[in-house]
């Protein structure tokens, strides 16, 4: 039988207590859950769904927003009225 080591890692506590109750409501522990990702990244040699980046955060988004406050901080941009939502 092979040897069993602990794995340990950081997580935002709040992150933690849902991924229990999640894993707890599948019937599982965080263990099990761990483990069977682990397991299917080793099988399949990739993440076992897809991982994507927020569009908010790409370079040229940010280097717009970075242009954008340099004009208001300059006196130079326009600023908008903020647009509520209209609640439901």
């Amino acid at each position: 039988m092979a040897q069993v080591v602990s794995v340990n890692f950081r997580m935002d506590e709040e992150l933690k207590k849902n991924m229990e109750q999640v894993c707890s409501d599948m019937g599982l522990t965080m263990t099990a859950a761990f483990t069977i990702f682990a397991k299917t990244v080793t099988r399949e040699k990739r993440i076992p769904f897809e991982v994507t980046a927020d569009p908010f955060y790409s370079a040229s988004n940010m280097a717009h927003l970075r242009r954008g406050i340099a004009a208001l901080n300059s006196g130079q941009g326009v600023e908008h009225e903020i647009i509520e939502e209209p609640a439901e």
